[in-house]
C-alpha cells in the first residue's frame, strides 16, 4: 500500500469511529467494539487491495426507542454527483430507512444538493464532510453535555417558566454541535455547563 493510500486510511479510520460515536449518542444501538475498531483491523476490512475502499464502510443501524433505521452512507466518489444521490436512496429504500446520512470526502455537485432538498419531504437526509468528523468535537473539553429534551420535557420547561419559545436562547440548526446531534428546529437542547460556584448550572436553546 502506497504511503498515500496509507495516511487516507488513518483519516477515514478516524472519521469513522466520530462516526459511530455520533450514531450512539443519538440513541442508535453501536455496540463499543464497532466504535473501538483497531487501526490494523480497520485497514485490513477496507484496505486490504492497496487502495481504500469506501464502499463497505456504510452501515444500518437500529434506534434504542424504535424510531426506525438509519443509514449511513460512505460515498466512495470523491466528488458526490446525482447518480451517487441516487445510490444512497436506492439503499435506503432495500432496508426501509427514512433517516440517512452520507458523508463524502471532497465535493458535492450542485445537482446532488438539490437532491437532497428535494427529498427532504420524504426523508430525513444529513451530509457531512469527512474533514468534519476527524474529531468529535463533543469530547473536547471545553464542549458542555448536550441533551436533546424530549417533547415532553420541552413543554414542562416551558409551562414551569411560562414562557414562550420565542424567549429561549437560540443553537442555530448549522451549529456544529446540533448538526452532531441531528437537531430540528423547534427542538430544544439541555446544557449542563460545570460552575465553581453551583457546581454545575443548565442553561436550554431551541433550535432554529
Amino acid at each position: 500500500m502506497s504511503h498515500e493510500a496509507d495516511r487516507e486510511l488513518a483519516r477515514l479510520w478516524r472519521v469513522s469511529r466520530t462516526v459511530h460515536e455520533m450514531v450512539r449518542d443519538r440513541g442508535y444501538l453501536v455496540a463499543d467494539y464497532e466504535v473501538d475498531v483497531p487501526f490494523d483491523q480497520f485497514k485490513n476490512d477496507f484496505g486490504a487491495t492497496g487502495s481504500v475502499d469506501r464502499g463497505p464502510m456504510s452501515f444500518s443501524v437500529k434506534h434504542a426507542e424504535d424510531e426506525g433505521t438509519l443509514y449511513v452512507y460512505f460515498c466512495a466518489e470523491k466528488n458526490v454527483s446525482k447518480a451517487a444521490m441516487k445510490t444512497f436512496i436506492t439503499s435506503m429504500d432495500k432496508i426501509g430507512a427514512k433517516r440517512g446520512i452520507i458523508i463524502w470526502s471532497e465535493k458535492m455537485s450542485p445537482a446532488a444538493k438539490k437532491t437532497l432538498q428535494e427529498l427532504a419531504s420524504e426523508y430525513h437526509l444529513e451530509d457531512f464532510q469527512e474533514s468534519d468528523l476527524l474529531v468529535n468535537i463533543t469530547r473536547h473539553f471545553l464542549v458542555p453535555k448536550h441533551q436533546i429534551m424530549r417533547k415532553e420535557e420541552k413543554d414542562q420547561l416551558i409551562k414551569r417558566y411560562r414562557l414562550k419559545e420565542t424567549q429561549l436562547p437560540r443553537i442555530m440548526i448549522t451549529d456544529p454541535v446540533a448538526r452532531y446531534y441531528g437537531m430540528k428546529r423547534g427542538q430544544v437542547m439541555r446544557i449542563e455547563r460545570a460552575s465553581e460556584t453551583a457546581g454545575r448550572y443548565i442553561t436550554y436553546r431551541i433550535c432554529m
